[in-house]
């Protein structure tokens, strides 16, 4: 069985708000940038096969999970919901030394 993802626009400016900051932190580092999303991207290919395997984020939810992509020390952790047989939704991408997730549902 194979899950179709999506994402919320949530979920895409935080992907966009992670590669600035990596960019403001060195303008010059577009490579460590694109390895970051290209990490995150990698992870998310996994949820296209078994998202029930990850972590729940909830436990009176077992839709809501959470995968933990690393990257250098830290990393990020996605946010996401199986909204039906087919779909997967990431809702969140938060760095793992963030205080919390920026989204609204």
């Amino acid at each position: 069985m194979s899950f179709s993802v999506r994402f919320t626009e949530e979920a895409e400016a935080d992907l966009l708000r992670h590669y600035e900051f990596i960019l403001a932190k060195d303008s010059t580092d577009w490579a460590l940038a694109e390895r970051a999303l290209e990490a995150v991207q990698h992870a998310i290919h996994g949820l296209e096969v078994s998202p029930f395997s990850y972590r729940k984020a909830n436990a009176s939810n077992p839709f809501l999970r959470e995968l933990v992509i690393p990257f250098g020390a830290s990393g990020y952790v996605a946010l996401f919901e199986i909204d039906s047989g087919d779909t997967v939704t990431v809702l969140a991408v938060r760095h793992q030394r963030e205080d919390d997730y920026h989204y609204q549902k």
